[in-house]
């Protein structure tokens, strides 16, 4: 397969704590420092979340700004997501950092378990998550943990709220959610190609369904994404000793499969972006 894959790292998340490894990157100069070593290593996408002073997850506009400012000097040309996950605010907060015009930003269309209580994306927040990307250019990545969620994508690209195309990401794995299923990836993938042909995809899987969906996406033409926020380990014993190491388990599985790791230039042909970050 001569289509390159598109590797996306998740660098910190708004979970996991150097309790559960001491390689999570939890100050921004650790996440520049990191994300550099996992950009180096083949990643073309840096999805990042913050952490305030006492490590918690806060959506504060000036934290970002600082990472995506690092981030563009240590990572040229690096694609920079920044997530408006519920975890690390509530309401209008989660979309706080959209004005600094990442080049993406992680976008969920519906609610769903999660994995003790509760996502909430309500219709009114998402509408305005939604506008607000439009209104600084910002591409999102669909963040599908349920079959709904990719319907309600493919509804809000054909009224207009979401510029197309599309990148949709399906996650499996969370507890209480959908799981690491290989039927209902298949069908996933069927549903985007149906309803959104034009749209690229890519899956993470959480814990150790993240090499499972690795795997599955590299053979099957999609993307893939990788990073400390949706797992720890190498395997059931080990822990990761950094990002970096977990992208160099999908580019091991690309050149297994005889595929390209894409370039940074490839990855923001491939969905649409500008030719560089700065």
């Amino acid at each position: 397969m001569t289509k390159p894959c598109i590797l996306c790292v998740a660098i910190t998340g708004s979970l996991p704590t150097k309790a559960n490894n001491p390689a999570v990157p939890i100050t921004i100069a650790e996440q520049i420092e990191s994300t550099q070593a996992a950009f180096e290593a083949g990643a073309s996408i840096a999805h990042c979340h913050v952490r305030d002073d006492e490590g918690k997850p806060t959506s504060d506009p000036d934290r970002f700004a600082r990472l995506v400012e690092g981030l563009k000097t240590h990572c040229p040309g690096m694609i920079i997501q920044l997530s408006t996950g519920g975890r690390s605010g509530a309401g209008a907060a989660r979309g706080g950092m959209l004005p600094l015009r990442p080049d993406m930003a992680s976008l969920s269309v519906g609610s769903n378990n999660f994995p003790t209580r509760v996502y909430e994306n309500p219709p009114d927040l998402v509408d305005w998550l939604a506008s607000e990307m439009l209104k600084y250019n910002v591409k999102p990545e669909i963040e599908c943990f349920d079959l709904s969620h990719i319907v309600q994508a493919a509804s809000m690209a054909r009224d207009g709220r979401l510029a197309t195309p599309l990148y949709v990401q399906f996650v499996m794995g969370v507890k209480n959610a959908m799981p690491v299923d290989r039927p209902t990836f298949d069908f996933y993938i069927e549903t985007v190609k149906r309803l959104m042909p034009s749209a690229e995809w890519c899956a993470a899987g959480i814990g150790p369904g993240q090499i499972v969906l690795n795997e599955w996406c590299v053979a099957s033409g999609g993307h893939a994404r990788t990073g400390l926020e949706d797992n720890v380990r190498i395997d059931k014993h080990t822990l990761a000793p950094s990002n970096a190491a977990l992208v160099k388990r999908i580019t091991d599985l690309c050149e297994k499969y005889e595929r390209p790791v894409a370039t940074v230039t490839e990855a923001r042909a491939m969905l649409g972006l500008k030719k560089n970050n700065t």
